[in-house]
């Protein structure tokens, strides 16, 4: 039991939970807005998410993320370069477009980790600037990079799925920052330091019914997308209900992040249920 814990803890401090949640979301992208994404646009990704959360996790000082004298971080310093080296490769074989806008959301992430404000701060620690800049890089790597793939044009159902994935993220990111309210500076003044931990889960509960009601703006609607947002909807309202200051270890990290994964197979599954109708 202790060596599977030891690859669990992995599993998850290494990012590949966070990465899979991504992936998922990119594939849900596809099958909402029909469209067939590259194979190398997912395997860069996946494998470039755990190379970035990574860096933003564990020191995006340069000496930090080099020099590691931790054998644990170590391995994953290691394991981290690798799949860096297999994003690489992949990006030579993206589209132009794809590559722009791929530039696009690594100069935001770059800004939101990198010290490049005056006193070696960086826009992750202005204030309320956090988890916008967190959900709009998610919302154009999941939802804006496979739509131009494949795409000539933004439609309007790519521009209301992008602002339904800020959303979601936006509404996912709620426990995190609950989470970490013992932690984070005072300066960097998040959502719960702002209006508290119940007005935090009242903005939450808030954003939750703003990501269904887009739902009803797309034109492809059908029952199978208003069954699955619905239990999707009842799911977040839920999360944000069980959230709390002092959380159990895997409660965010795990289960908060298994959302999109949740989403996921929720769409495949009314699919499914779809064509057997």
């Amino acid at each position: 039991m202790a060596f599977i814990k030891r690859i669990f803890d992995f599993y998850l401090d290494a990012s590949i939970h966070v990465a899979l949640a991504i992936f998922s979301l990119v594939h849900v992208t596809a099958l909402t807005l029909n469209i067939n994404v590259p194979q190398e646009l997912y395997i860069f990704i996946f494998f470039g998410s755990i190379g970035c959360y990574n860096f933003v996790k564990y020191g995006v000082e340069a000496e930090k993320y080099i020099l590691v004298a931790n054998r644990y971080h170590k391995n994953i310093q290691f394991f981290s370069f690798g799949c860096l080296l297999i994003a690489f490769y992949q990006m030579f074989l993206l589209s132009e477009r794809v590559l722009i806008s791929l530039f696009v959301l690594i100069a935001i992430t770059g800004l939101y980790a990198l010290p490049v404000l005056p006193k070696h701060k960086n826009f992750r620690s202005l204030s309320g600037l956090k988890i916008l800049i967190v959900a709009t890089v998610w919302a154009g790597t999941t939802v804006i990079l496979p739509a131009i793939s494949q795409l000539e044009v933004i439609t309007w159902n790519v521009k209301v799925e992008a602002f339904q994935r800020f959303m979601l993220v936006l509404v996912l990111l709620v426990p995190f920052e609950i989470r970490d309210l013992k932690y984070d500076s005072v300066a960097l003044k998040t959502l719960p330091q702002r209006v508290g931990v119940k007005g935090a889960k009242i903005i939450g509960y808030s954003w939750s019914i703003i990501f269904y009601a887009a739902t009803f703006l797309k034109t492809n609607l059908d029952f199978i997308s208003v069954g699955v947002n619905t239990i999707l909807l009842l799911v977040l309202i839920g999360i944000i209900l069980k959230t709390e200051l002092n959380q159990k270890k895997y409660f965010s990290s795990f289960w908060v992040e298994a959302i999109p994964l949740f989403w996921w197979l929720l769409i495949i599954v009314g699919n499914k249920y779809s064509i057997l109708l």
